[in-house]
């Protein structure tokens, strides 16, 4: 750099820019200040809530971003920012109006209010979100208030010796089932809601559920191992730091995951939505909801309430859980470590008879990596086996290394950006499976990782000839447009749908009041649980099902138990 571009003309240096300094969340302000989040499925956010009460923390959830959250996001932020950060720092602003109109002063919302969310430093502006927060904050009048940014490289950056949120073993695996639980339970919403006989008798059922998990999320404690062995052991314990820390450790992992109390919990909700009549003989197009985070995960004006209208519309929606989302960057992050093989800290790459440097690095490298895949191989267990307390509705979390494969020929699994290759191999994983009807892909407007991916997707369109897939980029405006889109497409998926049905009801010889009659005598059929067999490269419930109820009406097959 020359002289002139480091001093100025009176040749003082120049100081170099640096992000102004916030003021910290501190442990001492942790019992008067409430925590705000929002941004995910309400579920999840529930169950995140009664994780951080648990902890001793005050928390809060931010209403649902709405149109006038948008607007006035888009009144504070910067332009052209992508449509997820106008909602959310929309929602947060209209919220802290809120407050002060309830009579607190500016200064006591800043002082008694933090907003937890996540960001990351990615190709794409979600990279800058937290900038822009600060920055709609500061135009709003609200320039004191504190962000705490939860990285996807960095976990929870807060600069203090005694930093206000602090993570614990308890914390850490409180979050992780709040995060599996909420997948599940929305999973199983969707699932059951278009064939419930009752109107209304799913959304009553889950939320006495939610509200069973959150107790327990929020109330219940892991004991501490010391008081749970001998004295004589105890004692020897308190003497050995390491071996205590690491027992009690692998303690508190069983108790969390394995304990009575949540298996309880988790059967008690079984039962409860076993209770819960359904008619699966209704035919409806499966579609695959897939495409950004943040549109794809929102449930309110964000991506046009997009749910809901497919529901309205006759369609059975296949969300997609944030499980998938921790196990691609886990496995993407397993996978980076492959193209730093050799390497120091530094970057550099030792002489080639400098054999110590050699092994130091290749065995920082393989600690590295087994890190990784044991945490990816525990998560995705974890996911799965909470699940499979549900087995029969729910399913597994799609293997992170299939998708990579499927994607290889069209993404490369480590160009980054947004869900990377992701929105590319579970097209064609749920599409080559027969598990879907329709594929539709949620993006903001101008996503730039979307964008990407829809350009790839064309080509994988036009190599796989019966896929049906949809792209929408979604804004503050635009809805009537965009629901027509996707009325156009689910059309087709109907008739897909409709022929799928057809041709396994003719298969079976029977007529449609024949089976229907049958399932009412064996109301055993209309159980949530029941398990009906998946028939390969058939996608729909009815489908499935007329061809399960015929085996069992010809002695093919047994009736069993749900």
């Amino acid at each position: 750099m020359s002289t002139e571009l480091r001093y100025t003309e009176n040749n003082s240096p120049r100081a170099h820019y640096r992000r102004p300094a916030e003021r910290p969340f501190t442990a001492s302000e942790r019992e008067r200040t409430t925590i705000l989040i929002g941004g995910l499925t309400q579920r999840h956010e529930r169950f995140i809530q009664a994780v951080f009460e648990g902890s001793g923390y005050r928390c809060e959830i931010l209403p649902t971003p709405d149109l006038t959250a948008f607007h006035v996001g888009k009144e504070y932020c910067n332009n052209g920012q992508c449509n997820p950060a106008y909602f959310t720092a929309g929602s947060l602003i209209q919220h802290l109006m809120n407050l002060e109109t309830q009579g607190l002063s500016r200064s006591e919302i800043e002082n008694r209010y933090v907003f937890f969310t996540a960001g990351c430093c990615g190709p794409c502006r979600f990279g800058m979100y937290d900038s822009e927060y600060q920055l709609a904050l500061e135009n709003a009048g609200f320039g004191g208030f504190r962000v705490l940014l939860f990285s996807q490289d960095d976990g929870v950056r807060q600069k203090t010796s005694e930093p206000g949120l602090k993570y614990t073993l308890d914390f850490g695996l409180g979050m992780l089932n709040a995060i599996i639980l909420g997948d599940i339970l929305n999973d199983l919403a969707y699932k059951l809601r278009p064939y419930e006989i009752v109107p209304g008798q799913t959304d009553d059922v889950l939320g006495l559920c939610v509200q069973d998990l959150c107790e327990h999320l929020r109330t219940h404690k892991c004991v501490d191992l010391l008081s749970r062995v001998p004295s004589w052991l105890s004692s020897q314990l308190t003497r050995r730091d390491t071996l205590r820390i690491t027992l009690s450790v692998l303690y508190k992992l069983h108790h969390h995951l394995y304990g009575p109390a949540f298996r309880e919990v988790l059967n008690s909700c079984r039962a409860r939505i076993n209770a819960i009549a359904l008619d699966r003989l209704r035919v409806k197009p499966v579609v695959k909801i897939v495409g950004e985070f943040w549109a794809q995960t929102t449930e309110g004006d964000g991506n046009y309430r997009m749910f809901s209208f497919l529901e309205r519309e006759g369609a059975q929606v296949y969300p997609e859980s944030i499980g998938t989302w921790i196990a691609y960057l886990l496995s993407n992050a397993r996978l980076r470590l492959h193209t730093r093989r050799g390497l120091d800290k530094q970057h550099q790459e030792p002489g080639r008879w400098e054999l110590r440097r050699r092994w130091s690095n290749e065995l920082d490298f393989q600690k590295k990596r087994a890190f990784l895949s044991s945490g990816e191989w525990m998560f995705t267990r974890e996911h799965n086996r909470i699940g499979g307390v549900f087995r029969g509705l729910t399913k597994d979390l799609v293997s992170q290394r299939e998708l990579a494969h499927l994607a290889r020929g069209f993404y490369h699994p480590l160009a980054r950006g947004g869900e990377g290759h992701l929105e590319v191999s579970k097209n064609i994983y749920y599409t080559v499976h027969k598990l879907c009807h329709m594929v539709l892909s949620l993006k903001p407007f101008g996503c730039m990782p979307s964008s990407m991916s829809d350009g790839v997707q064309s080509a994988v369109v036009s190599h796989f000839k019966d896929m049906t897939f949809l792209p929408i980029e979604t804004s503050g405006e635009g809805e009537t447009n965009a629901h027509s889109r996707v009325q156009m497409a689910l059309g087709e998926a109907k008739t897909k749908a409709k022929a799928e049905f057809q041709a396994a009801l003719a298969s079976t010889g029977k007529a449609m009041e024949e089976i229907r009659n049958f399932v009412f005598r064996n109301p055993e059929l209309q159980k949530p649980f029941y398990p009906i067999p998946a028939r390969h490269g058939i996608a729909g419930v009815a489908a499935n099902f007329v061809l399960h109820v015929s085996d069992v009406m010809n002695g093919r097959a047994r009736l069993k138990h749900a």
